[in-house]
């Protein structure tokens, strides 16, 4: 693999392992932002009827507007090998071709199709050819992948269909696939668009990464734009037929932390220069991640200093309710590095990090910044547990009685019930909290059960709340 930097080296934060298993949420729920972001996609998630309630129960029902996903329902002659596969999906894409017409058809693959080995890649190109409609396979089964990771499959899989400059021939073919400068150039006259050219200076072309709503991804073009530097596209685009040019030599950023499969797809299958940056959650992660992309183009950033500092200011009615607090990670959707590095810059103390998966290498800029922003503000090192066994933790956190607790959520009423506060870790992955003004929003999220519990002290509603915990 080839860096375009040197990774830094952690060596004193304290990394654990347990059981093994994934205690998340089901990584088949990626569909649920996916098919919103990519709007000429349809998702076909393969798999038995579990799988058909636990996307109705947790992507709730369109009432409006029909979604772009539908489930394949496997059965008992499919999996006892009596029906045709083949017959069988080509009908259905048959279907949805003749009454969506979408750009590309994405299989998901579920624990179901990997138990019975059922052949997708194999299925999917013969299939492709004859309907004419590209078919992406990846396999989001919570066999192998934790709750985001579903999305970090995708976009792998996507990644080896990016159009090289070959397959793109002009000039106006590559303008067109490029959403983001279309965004940018929107409502302006050409002589503005023209004179704007020159804001940017000369260096290889960057794509970003990561599934991010629309307005995350004007505002982080325009923070790179300020110290000019030209994002050539986004992966996954708005629209698959502009999925961004790729080509051999071309830089490459990642906006999640848990996208390492992507980053090594983009690496070893279209030979690119991955750029190991912290992610850009939080006003300080946000300026190291600007920071790194200006050193490795060679680009002195401006602003940044005023720019953080203003941000901080702005945040401080959240900060006086956080500072000295305690937080514990109990690990479901692998923000949980990145969260606890800025809410450690925010004044808590973070008592342990339960994280699913850790890639230390894709995440090594990320945990340098932890151990750098513990070592700042003067608190312990937390322990950071891999696949973590929810009973033993349960158990410190019963002694710990840490002030907040963000997990899944199976454990958040128990918890609750003890009388200890939690927050719902999904609703960080389906919050803005890219970029330096979202911090406000990771924020709102981490101190709502803290707000809640102020508010009932002040009703003197605590020894009633106390008295239904131990019941």
């Amino acid at each position: 693999m080839t860096l375009a930097q040197t990774q830094p080296q952690v060596s004193a934060l304290e990394f654990d392992c347990d059981t093994g298993n994934y205690h998340t949420f089901c990584p088949i729920s990626c569909v649920a932002w996916l098919y919103q972001k990519i709007e000429d996609s349809f998702f076909l998630v393969i798999g038995t009827k579990t799988c058909g309630y636990f996307l109705q129960n947790a992507m709730g029902v369109m009432i409006f507007a029909e979604p772009r996903y539908a489930m394949a329902e496997l059965e008992e002659g499919d999996i006892s090998a009596q029906l045709n596969d083949y017959e069988e999906l080509k009908r259905l894409c048959e279907s949805i071709k003749r009454d969506r017409n979408p750009s590309v058809i994405v299989w998901i693959g579920t624990c179901t199709t990997e138990i019975i080995k059922m052949d997708l890649e194999g299925l999917a190109p013969r299939l492709e050819a004859e309907i004419g409609i590209p078919i992406v396979v990846a396999r989001a089964n919570g066999l192998d992948y934790a709750f985001t990771q579903g999305e970090d499959t995708v976009l792998a899989a996507m990644a080896q269909r990016c159009p090289t400059s070959d397959e793109v021939q002009t000039p106006e073919e590559k303008a067109e696939r490029n959403s983001i400068q279309k965004l940018l150039s929107f409502g302006r006259k050409k002589e503005e668009v023209i004179a704007d050219e020159s804001a940017y200076h000369d260096h290889p072309p960057l794509v970003l990464f990561g599934s991010v709503p629309d307005p995350i991804v004007t505002q982080m073009t325009l923070e790179l734009k300020k110290q000019g530097i030209r994002v050539s596209g986004w992966l996954p685009a708005k629209r698959y037929t502009e999925l961004p040019v790729i080509d051999e030599g071309y830089y490459v950023a990642g906006i999640n932390p848990f996208l390492s499969r992507t980053a090594t797809t983009l690496m070893r299958r279209r030979k690119c220069k991955l750029i190991g940056a912290p992610f850009p959650i939080g006003p300080d992660g946000t300026r190291a991640w600007v920071e790194k992309i200006c050193a490795v183009f060679g680009i002195e950033p401006q602003g940044l200093d005023e720019r953080e500092a203003k941000i901080w200011e702005s945040l401080e009615d959240y900060l006086t309710l956080i500072r000295g607090k305690s937080v514990y990670f109990m690990g479901d959707n692998l923000l949980e590095i990145s969260l606890a590095r800025f809410l450690t810059r925010c004044g808590m103390i973070v008592q342990e990090i339960g994280i699913p998966y850790m890639d230390k290498r894709y995440q090594a800029a990320e945990l340098a910044l932890l151990e750098k922003t513990c070592n700042d503000m003067g608190v312990p090192l937390p322990k950071i547990t891999e696949k973590p066994d929810n009973y033993n933790q349960i158990q410190r956190i019963q002694e710990l009685r840490p002030d907040l607790v963000i997990t899944g959520m199976a454990h958040a009423n128990p918890l609750e019930a003890r009388g200890i506060s939690t927050k719902w870790s999904v609703e960080f992955t389906f919050a803005q909290i890219h970029g330096f003004t979202n911090a406000r929003d990771i924020l709102e999220l981490v101190t709502r059960p803290l707000r809640r519990n102020n508010n009932l002290k002040d009703l003197g509603w605590e020894t009633l709340v106390k008295e239904e915990a131990k019941v």
